[in-house]
């Protein structure tokens, strides 16, 4: 994960600095930002918490959590099969002798936990992905005809980050990044990176957030970097391509960049304007070069291909951070923890009510039955204000099938008939759609 860069010295994006927040803030706006900030509010959410016997950066996921979670994963797995990737798992750990071969020994081992000893071999928690992805590309033989090959991993990864800079989600010893590799030929490269940038484009879209800029991340001084020019030139050169392709506007920043390439980074901000990068897009000839990758190509010859390293959400702690701060908790409905909940006006309706709410299970809605004992309609609605579908049962509606809808922004719906109203809003989770109704039809 990137560091975070002090959004009021960096250049001004599109005009406006992402961190114009930071300056002239009034109490009010100071507050909002509190209230919203993830720490506090996952906690209090009951999303993950942390315990002193576990470990500082060590979080953990409570069920809503994990719920907000797993439907952030299937999204970014089904996005990445739709786009043409092909999924696999590899270990945690690896040989030193592998990191050390990919170049993260000699210029990240700082960054890394401690190796272990094993059998009279010393073994390490990864740093990364890359360096097993393209072990199992070099698995086996490779054809010009299989290029480009996209691999995918939802996996974890581990950095020996300082406890002062660890915080909630954002900056974690125990990653779980959604990372891929695409091996492609050269002239594969800029299209593939661009299709990555769409990708981003989409997620972002999905999840309701705003990047707060994109960043060509460059080498700077010192000898943390791989010393080829020549290469850095043309992963540069490539990348600015994919960025001109899609018509993206972009600033560069010195010192930036992985050790063995430049990096396209997608930023975004919290209430408080600082930043932090969530998405990445990055050319790679080192590592092709050091695990001699080869291809066979059209002549017959062999050639080594090019590695793209791509994150559409990053890793999923940040990615779940940021949603909590940009949506104060009320996710969007495909993400939230309990997408519908049922209320019953009285106890007479609770059978019809639990009925209700076992339908929304089968079909794959995340429903909960908001139980009289709990006290009034009024106070249960109020409890359930972050659940983007509320679905009242009368007496009345319960006699004919019926439903009364209430969504999250206040808007009120019915009443419906209960299949009519299930219909439509399993289609609106399952198009993962940002609208609650979506041009909803007039109560009759």
């Amino acid at each position: 994960m990137s560091r975070r860069a002090d959004p009021c010295l960096s250049p001004k994006p599109r005009g406006e600095c992402p961190g114009a927040s930071c300056r002239g803030r009034s109490s009010h706006d100071r507050e909002e930002t509190a209230m919203h900030d993830h720490r506090r509010l996952g906690r209090e959410l009951g999303l993950f918490d942390t315990d002193p016997l576990i470990g500082a950066g060590l979080p953990y996921w409570l069920p809503d959590g994990a719920a907000v979670r797993h439907a952030l994963e299937e999204y970014v797995r089904d996005a990445e099969r739709r786009a043409g990737y092909r999924h696999v798992y590899s270990p945690v750990l690896g040989k030193r002798e592998l990191y050390e071969l990919s170049g993260h020994w000699a210029h990240y081992s700082e960054d890394m936990f401690p190796p272990m000893d094993l059998g009279g071999e010393q073994v390490v928690l990864r740093p990364s992905l890359c360096p097993h992805h393209a072990l199992i590309f070099r698995s086996r033989p490779r054809s010009h005809r299989e290029l480009p090959l996209r691999m995918a991993e939802l996996g974890g990864m581990y950095r020996s980050e300082l406890s002062g800079v660890l915080g909630g989600l954002t900056r974690v010893r125990a990653i779980q990044l959604n990372d891929a590799h695409v091996f492609c030929t050269l002239e594969q490269v800029a299209g593939e990176a661009r299709a990555a940038l769409e990708m981003i484009r989409e997620a972002y879209g999905a999840m309701g957030i705003v990047p707060a800029r994109y960043r060509l991340s460059l080498p700077g001084p010192g000898g943390k970097y791989v010393d080829a020019p020549d290469l850095w030139r043309r992963s540069t050169a490539l990348l600015t391509e994919a960025l001109d392709l899609a018509g993206l506007p972009y600033e560069a920043a010195e010192g930036e960049a992985a050790f063995y390439g430049p990096k396209i980074d997608v930023q975004v901000a919290d209430g408080a304007g600082r930043e932090s990068t969530l998405s990445t897009v990055q050319v790679d000839f080192h590592q092709p070069e050091r695990f001699g990758l080869r291809y066979v190509g059209a002549d017959g010859a062999r050639h080594r291909p090019v590695m793209v390293h791509r994150s559409v959400v990053g890793s999923v702690e940040r990615a779940v951070a940021h949603l909590v701060e940009r949506h104060g908790g009320a996710f969007p409905a495909w993400l939230a923890p309990t997408q519908l909940v049922v209320l019953p006006v009285s106890g007479g309706e609770l059978p019809d009510a639990d009925a209700l709410a076992r339908r929304c299970v089968a079909l794959g809605l995340r429903a909960e039955v908001a139980d009289p004992e709990r006290g009034s309609l009024a106070a249960r609605i109020r409890a359930a204000r972050l659940v983007p579908y509320q679905l009242v049962v009368g007496a009345a509606e319960a006699a004919d099938g019926r439903v009364s809808l209430r969504l999250r922004d206040g808007r009120r719906i019915g009443p419906l008939p209960a299949d009519e109203v299930l219909a439509r809003i399993g289609a609106l989770v399952g198009a993962r759609a940002t609208d609650l109704w979506d041009a909803a039809p007039k109560a009759p």
